[in-house]
């Protein structure tokens, strides 16, 4: 019988080159960079916003483009240690295209705590939105994220105290008006003499929700305007968020003292009407 004496064949090192098809990580950072090279304008366009409307405009067009990136990340089949990242990719582009698509509230809060400010806001969400996803690239060496604005912390609350006068002008009289905040949010409230506009108030006063102050040495006959929100801008004098802003119908006299709730009641014989912002 013939015995071989050949030496039998190595088996062949494992690739680390995926299969055909699938993405691994350097064609993967291709489409990251491909990715966010597309984003980087838009990125760009919501920093330089200059009004409520080119605010909307600028969201809802990376919203857009967020969303599309979403889109052209699920047609990719990727190895193995990439599936994780990949899926969660694409759950927060998604996650942070329908946060830019809710911009109703964020135009009128644009309108109220100004334009420079809610837009740092909004960048700060899509940050926040996105770095679920960042973090667990970074671990795995892929870059994503770099052309994000950073329009660093959240600026400290100005909460004025309950009862604090914000404005006082014109001359003084001895009319009173007790205020009750009932409701879960602070108000200022603006009294203005008649024919003044809001944003002119005789006086202006500092309410804390569920706060009750009593705004004296009221000169004149005169309107009652209060506004609400959150995040108080002691500059602007305006709430920057949530905003909301009302009048009282009815006219107050000269002299007189009066008393007003801002909860709704039943029976209550006090309307108030929306307004413009102020």
């Amino acid at each position: 019988m013939a015995v071989s004496t050949g030496t039998s064949a190595a088996p062949a090192p494992a690739s680390s080159v995926p299969p055909a098809g699938v993405t691994g990580s350097t064609a993967y950072q291709v489409e990251l960079t491909k990715i966010e090279k597309g984003l980087a304008g838009q990125l760009r366009a919501l920093t330089r916003v200059r009004t409520a409307e080119g605010l909307t405009d600028a969201m809802t067009t990376l919203a857009d483009s967020l969303t599309a990136a979403s889109s052209q990340l699920a047609g990719l089949t990727v190895s193995g240690r990439l599936t994780a990242v990949h899926e969660v990719l694409q759950d927060r582009l998604a996650a942070a295209a329908e946060s830019l698509s809710n911009s109703d509230q964020t135009e009128l809060n644009a309108r109220c705590g100004g334009v420079a400010y809610t837009s740092q806001k909004v960048q700060r969400k899509l940050r926040a939105d996105l770095s679920g996803a960042i973090l667990p690239l970074t671990r795995l060496k892929l870059k994503f994220g770099a052309t994000l604005p950073d329009p660093g912390p959240e600026p400290e609350a100005g909460r004025p105290s309950s009862g604090k006068i914000l404005v006082r002008d014109g001359e003084a009289g001895t009319g009173r008006l007790k205020i009750t905040n009932g409701t879960a949010e602070d108000v200022a409230i603006s009294v203005v003499t008649d024919g003044q506009p809001p944003g002119a108030p005789h006086v202006m006063m500092y309410i804390q929700a569920g706060k009750t102050a009593t705004i004296s040495r009221i000169g004149g006959a005169y309107h009652v305007y209060f506004k609400s929100g959150t995040d108080w801008n002691p500059t602007r004098r305006q709430f920057s968020a949530d905003c909301s802003f009302q009048k009282f119908d009815q006219a107050f006299g000269r002299d007189q003292g009066w008393q007003i709730n801002l909860e709704p009641t039943v029976g209550g014989n006090a309307k108030t009407t929306e307004v413009e912002a102020y």
